[in-house]
């Protein structure tokens, strides 16, 4: 396993990162995750392999997950050996100020993921989207707050526009306040808008980039139009504002992973991920396993390294289109 520091921050973490969402009870938006039972493999495949970067939230299984990585850690790894990420935005609760990022929500959030994950502090609690009910003056005083407590260590964000983001992080500077020191967004060969702006300001900020959804759901890990598994089943066309996962160019990116991945011999998901790491603004892409196939095949992109004509058939296809999900 390669390790890295995140962004220009002094914390070191592993090239690849557990995701965490796979983990937890069944529902109707993850009917593909797992339990305690059949998690346990992909935990120890994951310490085996060096991957000490495990990153959850506490929305996902409605706060399982992090009560299963909380225990995994325990079993399989140790608090001192383990970079553990979570977030906060969503709500947990039917509580009207329980989501969001009031001072309010914020402070009780952190408390209820330490509570879960069963630890006296996280390493890098994210804010899962932008609040736009809440002055952002407010979000990054409380975010400070907490990791003057001693409950977290670092801060990052996920998916909102670069605006927003360049907004808070002014904030925190202005006021003598902590900064985020990561973004985590979506980015993978079928979903490339966060190259226009986002990217740019990371870069000149030395803020971190971890990624999400670095194989689109898994769209781009199988051949067009295969639905055999049940997370292919179960992946939307649209987002939950209606925009669309894919376009019909989308194909022809997709033939070209598959066609490149046969000539070298390896998975769709390696070629996939060896593209997204090949950006020298990415510090790690999340890999949301849930067979012991999906942790191989994202250690061997460690090791391939794409030609220029591989990348231009892969880049080439690319049609502009909207972010989803924020």
């Amino acid at each position: 396993m390669e390790y890295t520091r995140l962004g220009n921050s002094g914390l070191k973490i592993s090239a690849l990162t557990l995701g965490c969402m796979s983990f937890g009870t069944p529902n109707d938006f993850q009917p593909w995750a797992l339990g305690d039972e059949a998690a346990a493999p992909l935990f120890k495949q994951a310490v085996e392999l060096g991957i000490n970067f495990w990153d959850t939230a506490n929305v996902y299984g409605g706060g399982t997950s992090e009560e299963i990585t909380g225990r995994a850690m325990r079993e399989y790894s140790s608090r001192e050996e383990t970079v553990l990420a979570t977030k906060i935005y969503w709500p947990m609760s039917q509580n009207p100020g329980g989501g969001g990022l009031s001072r309010k929500a914020v402070l009780e959030q952190v408390d209820g993921s330490l509570t879960r994950l069963g630890t006296d502090y996280i390493d890098l609690m994210q804010i899962h989207r932008f609040d736009p009910e809440t002055p952002v003056e407010e979000t990054m005083e409380a975010l400070h707050d907490v990791i003057k407590s001693g409950k977290v260590r670092y801060i990052g964000a996920s998916s909102m526009w670069a605006w927003q983001f360049a907004k808070m992080q002014s904030a925190a500077v202005q006021n003598g306040w902590t900064k985020f020191v990561s973004m985590q967004d979506q980015y993978n060969l079928l979903q490339r808008e966060e190259e226009r702006e986002m990217q740019g300001l990371l870069a000149d900020q030395g803020v971190g980039n971890l990624i999400w959804s670095p194989l689109n759901g898994g769209l781009v890990a199988r051949p067009w139009g295969d639905k055999s598994t049940t997370r292919g089943a179960s992946t939307p066309g649209t987002d939950q504002f209606g925009r669309p996962m894919f376009v019909e160019s989308d194909k022809a990116i997709v033939d070209a992973v598959e066609r490149i991945a046969a000539d070298r011999g390896v998975a769709m998901a390696t070629v996939a991920l060896a593209w997204v790491m090949k950006n020298p603004v990415v510090d790690s892409p999340i890999v949301g396993a849930t067979k012991a196939k999906h942790l191989t095949d994202a250690a061997a992109a460690l090791e391939i390294t794409l030609t220029d004509e591989e990348v231009a058939a892969l880049e080439g296809p690319y049609a502009p289109r909207e972010p989803t999900f924020f």
